[in-house]
């Protein structure tokens, strides 16, 4: 009896143990750029979200779709500024290549930039959604070129 008493508070140990490995690393370093860098990126999804929900619904509106590009184009260059050298490190999802092929980086970067300028000229809802299609599909490029999964 007392063995199995034994056995239980050391598999208990264990696994409570292993259940607070699994938390999220922190950004730790001076000025958090990773941390801040991430924050970026969620505040780009935010500015960028509706305007698709806009198109998607077809709800077209000029207007609106100027507004929206205000913060989209407010937001958009914010998380480039965090990608310094220094910056891959957990809990950064960046991989390497951000760093050692910064061409390619830069190019996609631009691809971005390119489609949202094309999204805030569009002045109607047919090219408003090609523009929005181009600048997601950037996005997505981006993420499978340089982002960890």
């Amino acid at each position: 009896m007392q063995r199995s008493a034994v056995v239980v508070t050391l598999l208990s140990t264990i696994v409570l143990t292993l259940a607070g490995c699994g938390g999220r690393v922190e950004d730790t370093r001076p000025g958090q750029p990773v941390k801040h860098r991430q924050e970026a990126f969620k505040a780009l999804l935010r500015a960028f979200e509706p305007v698709g929900l806009m198109l998607h619904d077809g709800a077209f509106d000029a207007e609106r779709l100027a507004k929206l590009n205000e913060a989209l184009a407010a937001a958009r260059d914010v998380p480039f500024g965090y990608f310094a050298p220094d910056t891959d490190y957990p809990p950064s999802k960046s991989r390497p290549e951000v760093w050692s092929q910064p061409e390619k980086w830069q190019a996609a970067r631009q691809r971005f930039v390119a489609a949202t300028d094309a999204l805030k000229a569009a002045g109607d809802a047919d090219a408003a959604q090609k523009a929005y299609d181009e600048a997601r599909a950037s996005c997505k490029a981006c993420h499978d070129a340089f982002r960890q999964r």
